[in-house]
Parts: structure tokens; C-alpha cells; sequence
């Protein structure tokens, strides 16, 4: 089967160390087998839920961890690029880069809290700064349970400025018959607020 052409637009794709790394990845896959150019970060924080929550190896250098994900998702050479936390010379930290999307999956609060507050101490922050001061779609995919009060504050501001907050928060009336299914349910809300066309389950009313 060809591949589809590779689109023009990168989407944003940024890994912290929240539970939940099997939402980023069927996510990452997803965009890869779509075409889309991805631009991911990945914290130490997620480098370490990876290894908890999965049996994969990620390397922690930027060009060895665009190889791997390169080669498990069968990706077009290129499509994937990998930026370290510190690499302020990335296109992501300016606003003159193409990406119009951007996706923290999974979101921690404290990522969130530092977004919320325009930290920008790190390139995943800032990036993010970006997305909101040039009016671009940033969408925070928050899991943490139960919320707090400062949680819950965060969220509304961001959302105030324009962010989209999507919550780990899977639903059921889909049947789901596997833990596939539940990460699926998720990744298609994702995927259909990025307007990239998918099959990973039937609508609802179809």
C-alpha cells in the first residue's frame, strides 16, 4: 500500500511525564500513517513513564529517538523531527514555524501550571507560549485525578486564552473489548480536533 503524500503542516507532538504515554504513541502513530510531519519532544520525566508503562526502548538523544519512532512507524524519511527541551533553535520556539497544531499528551498538571503562567523555562514551553500568543491551536490532553482547585484554575486559564483542554477521560458506550479501544476513543477526539481524517472507530449515530 503507498503511503499518503506527506502534508505541508507539522503538528506539534510533546510527551511529559504524566501516566498515559499510550495515548502519545497511538497519537504519534496516527499522524505518522497519515502524512503528517511531526515535530516531537519528549521530557525526561516522559522518558521514564515510557519505560514504566511500555516495553520499549527510547533513546534519549534527539536524532536516535527520530530513528527509532522512524523506524517502528515505518514513517517517510524526514517526517519526524526531535527536539531536546534545551534546543532553543528549534523552529517550534519561534513564531515563524509552520506548525499550526500543537498537543501535550499526556499533559501533567505541573506542565500545564507553567503553560498557564507563560514559564517558557524549557523549548516544550515556550512552544506552547507560541501557540497561544499567535493564536494557534494548542490542545492540552490533562490526566491527573482528582483535580484541585489550582488544577481546575489553570485549566480555565488556558482555555481562556485559547487552548483546548481535553482530559484523559476515555468514554464506554462504544463497547470497548480492549485496551486498545479505550486508547482509541481518545486519540480519534485528537485526531478529529487536528481535522486529520481516521478510522479508529465508528461515529456516533453511524
Amino acid at each position: 500500500m503507498a503511503k499518503p503524500e506527506q502534508s505541508q503542516t507539522p503538528v506539534i507532538l510533546a510527551l511529559t511525564g504524566a501516566s498515559g504515554v499510550q495515548y502519545a504513541l497511538r497519537l504519534l502513530q496516527c499522524l505518522l500513517e497519515a502524512g503528517t510531519p511531526v515535530y516531537l519532544m519528549v521530557s525526561k520525566a516522559a522518558q521514564i513513564v515510557l519505560s514504566m508503562e511500555t516495553d520499549l526502548t527510547v533513546p534519549a538523544k534527539s536524532a536516535e529517538t527520530a530513528r527509532y519512532f522512524t523506524e517502528l512507524y515505518n514513517a517517510n524519511a524526514g517526517q519526524l523531527e526531535v527536539f531536546s527541551q534545551e534546543q532553543w533553535t528549534a523552529p517550534i520556539a519561534s513564531g515563524s514555524h509552520k506548525a499550526q497544531s500543537m498537543v501535550v499528551c499526556p499533559c501533567t498538571t505541573g506542565t500545564l501550571a507553567a503553560i498557564a503562567n507563560g514559564n517558557s523555562d524549557n523549548l516544550l514551553e515556550r512552544a506552547a507560549d507560541v501557540m497561544l500568543k499567535e493564536k494557534r491551536q494548542l490542545i492540552m490532553v490533562v490526566r491527573e485525578t482528582p483535580f484541585s482547585q489550582i488544577h481546575l484554575e489553570n485549566m480555565l486559564r488556558l482555555s481562556q486564552a485559547g487552548a483546548t483542554i481535553m482530559p484523559a477521560n476515555p468514554g464506554f458506550y462504544h463497547k470497548p473489548e480492549k485496551l486498545e479501544d479505550i486508547i482509541d476513543f481518545m486519540v480519534a477526539r485528537i485526531l478529529d480536533h487536528l481535522k486529520i481524517n481516521h478510522n479508529l472507530q465508528p461515529r456516533w449515530g453511524e
